[in-house]
């Protein structure tokens, strides 16, 4: 075996366990942009030796299989995944390419929306009433999770309005706000339930929920985005037309949809979007640019996982992994003692963190953390940086477990820490 054939067979095993993690476990284990990185590496070696590229490989479908707890519905349209830009050069790559398949040289017409950072739905409707919802699952079946999405109220049961289509298939993203994300952790603290490593997991874990009731009691939110199938019926001829015929039927739009007449405007828009990113009350990871005319975009159509008139561009990540190389014990002004993390330093959402904090020990039993573990950690807004999760099949041999201290470490008191 050739050494690229076994760094393609490597990286293929190492990508599917984490699509594993991620869509069908929800324990996700590294943070999407180890993830993005993998994936970029795997396509740049299948594009040196495109020979090599097998059917199954994770650059040739868009997601993993669906849970079988759950009952299965086949997309009737694929709902495919979008590819990603990570730079303003490859942005403008991007824009080059659909002019010049276009023939163009006049400036696209872009419409710029937030990229949601929850978990992306499929409802449809017949004569306006709400009659089924999967998750995207491996992009061709996903989940019946019908009863779940009919407890969240920013969904409507019924359309209202005038000239509904018969079907009408509407995409969107189920995410949970900030707020309600923090108050779902409180309570698993308090009760010693599930804790959450960010809003995304939440989501995901809260639309899964066989129980519907359960669903019901987290404060998920909707927004739309797309459509699937049309059926009996005719929409507007561009993606912010049609965004605000759903948006009038009563279906939950973005107030933050743009039309971008440049690209210098769609860089505009990229940037205020990060800059207002800590305040929105929800997560988001980039913002998504759709050629905003539909004849256009039936031009440019399709490579086999994603749209040629579409791609998403993403911010820098606010997760990231590193090492604990040490931990150590602050004292607060209440004689309150807290464990604070000594890192490997790494660029975490633009800025270099070396610190992060532990909270108490329960948190440290809770991620079953040692010094010397590989660690994913979270900074997002103002918050400090937390460590949320421990990458337990990258553990190091020569960890070594956290000893707290029985005595005060600023004036040797004999306190317990807490």
């Amino acid at each position: 075996m050739e050494p690229i054939e076994q760094q393609l067979t490597e990286l293929r095993t190492t990508l599917r366990h984490h699509e594993y993690l991620y869509h069908v476990m929800d324990a996700p284990e590294i943070p999407d942009a180890e993830y993005d990185r993998l994936m970029r590496e795997l396509r740049e070696l299948e594009a040196q030796r495109p020979d090599l590229i097998t059917p199954d490989s994770p650059t040739q479908r868009v997601g993993a299989a669906p849970l079988t707890a759950f009952n299965q519905i086949r997309h009737e349209v694929p709902m495919l995944s979008l590819d990603n830009v990570f730079d303003e050069e490859s942005f403008l790559a991007f824009n080059k390419r659909v002019q010049d398949r276009l023939k163009s040289t006049e400036n696209v017409i872009w419409c710029c929306e937030l990229k949601l950072d929850g978990l992306a739905v499929s409802i449809l409707y017949e004569n306006g009433v709400l009659v089924s919802a999967a998750t995207r699952g491996d992009g061709t079946t996903g989940e019946d999770i019908t009863s779940n999405v009919r407890t969240i109220r920013a969904i409507p049961l019924k359309l209202h309005g005038d000239n509904i289509p018969a079907r009408l298939e509407v995409r969107g993203e189920v995410f949970l706000p900030q707020a309600g994300f923090e108050k779902i952790n409180e309570d698993a603290r308090r009760t010693g339930g599930k804790v959450f490593a960010n809003p995304r997991n939440a989501a995901a874990g809260s639309l899964r929920q066989l129980d519907p009731r359960i669903t019901a009691k987290r404060p998920l939110t909707f927004f739309c985005y797309g459509v699937g199938i049309l059926e009996g019926g005719e929409l507007p001829d561009t993606h912010l037309g049609r965004l605000l015929q759903f948006k009038a039927w009563g279906l939950p739009v973005s107030d933050r949809v743009t039309l971008c007449d440049s690209p210098q405007a769609v860089l505009d828009f990229y940037h205020n979007v990060e800059k207002d990113r800590p305040t929105l009350g929800f997560d988001i990871d980039g913002v998504v640019i759709k050629v905003n005319s539909l004849a256009l975009q039936e031009l440019l159509g399709f490579v086999a996982r994603a749209p040629r008139w579409a791609v998403a561009f993403k911010f820098p990540a606010q997760e990231q992994m590193t090492f604990v190389r040490d931990v150590e014990f602050q004292v607060g002004r209440t004689g309150a003692i807290t464990p604070v993390a000594r890192l490997e330093p790494v660029q975490v959402a633009g800025v270099l963190v070396s610190n992060a904090t532990l909270h108490n020990a329960d948190e440290i039993e809770r991620l079953g953390l040692r010094i010397g573990d590989k660690v994913v950690i979270r900074r997002a807004g103002d918050v400090i940086p937390q460590v949320v999760n421990v990458v337990l099949s990258e553990r190091p041999e020569e960890t070594r477990p956290i000893v707290f201290p029985t005595h005060c470490p600023v004036c040797g008191i004999g306190r317990r820490a807490r």
